[in-house]
């Protein structure tokens, strides 16, 4: 098998983030022989299963993983604030910091919380390599029509190494058929019907998403809950030390629904998510996500095996 000279040459780090496609990106520079590192970007808001995931399964696939994460320093009222959602959490959250420093959550204008928890995270570990760097990200050109424009490699001057994206013209097929020749089971979320495995939830997360997360993690929806009143109560509190003043418009939440001028509170929108389209009648007996569990992507044997 040929190796691209700019693998062979320079040292390669794989991002890994528990899911599918960056998984697979790692388990194809194993095929290839290529040394790497593989570092994963922990936001702090995780679901539990990925955490376990990194840990166990995927580092017995593909080796140690560093673990990195944004360090965010708050003013005292902040950092007991922070230190009273962590309890909640269970464990140290650079998301949950991020949105107490700037008194706000992320949303569609302003989405803060890629590049302040993980893309700077990885540029400020990167800047501390004193060799010639590729970045290997597990990106494939069918899930978006932007992914669809990245090119398989792409020198980034600003930051003078390469990217590399091996799985851009790879389908989902490929990425279940390297899964399935390492014996390793993807993330236990997928198998339960996520069609994603990042920050749980996501701003972004779709309706079934949200509904997911209130049904099986109701301590989440009650860390977000106790999140968006300490956000109303700095947003609304007169600061001198900051030199900073109370804002009279209502203070941000977590969740935008599409197409709706404002944000909504996270009880507003659970119950929202535990409606029928259009949001009005709520389903008693909804029915579960379609290919559910180790049949969604024929995989049983390989989950099986693991355990």
């Amino acid at each position: 098998m040929n190796i691209d000279p700019r693998l062979a040459g320079n040292r390669v780090v794989v991002s890994v983030s528990g899911g599918k496609d960056s998984a697979a990106a790692a388990l194809h520079m194993r095929e290839l022989g290529v040394p790497f590192d593989a570092v994963f970007l922990d936001t702090g808001w995780e679901h539990r299963d990925t955490y376990d995931y990194l840990r166990g399964p995927l580092e017995a696939a593909i080796g140690p993983i560093r673990w990195l994460r944004a360090e965010v320093t708050l003013p005292p009222g902040r950092e007991a604030m922070a230190q009273e959602l962590e309890a909640m959490l269970g464990h140290y959250s650079a998301m949950v910091r991020l949105c107490l420093y700037k008194i706000m959550f992320p949303a569609r204008t302003i989405r803060w919380c890629t590049d302040a928890a993980k893309v700077q995270v990885m540029h400020r570990w990167l800047d501390t390599v004193d060799e010639p760097t590729v970045s290997v990200l597990g990106i494939r050109a069918d899930e978006s029509e932007a992914r669809a424009r990245m090119p398989e490699w792409e020198w980034l001057d600003s930051r003078d190494y390469w990217i590399h994206r091996p799985l851009i013209a790879w389908t989902l097929d490929d990425v279940i058929a390297i899964h399935r020749r390492h014996g390793l089971a993807p993330n236990p979320l997928y198998l339960q019907g996520s069609t994603r495995v990042g920050c749980w939830p996501c701003i972004f997360a779709r309706k079934a998403e949200i509904r997911a997360v209130a049904d099986t993690d109701p301590a989440r929806i009650a860390v977000i809950e106790r999140l968006e009143a300490m956000i109303a109560e700095l947003y609304r509190r007169d600061d001198a030390t900051e030199g900073r003043k109370a804002r009279a418009e209502a203070p941000p939440t977590w969740f935008v629904p599409h197409d709706e001028p404002r944000a909504w509170p996270i009880a507003r929108v659970v119950e929202w998510s535990r409606t029928s389209r259009g949001g009005r009648q709520v389903e008693l007996f909804a029915a579960p996500p379609r290919d559910a569990g180790c049949v969604r992507w024929g995989m049983c044997d390989v989950a099986d095996n693991r355990e």
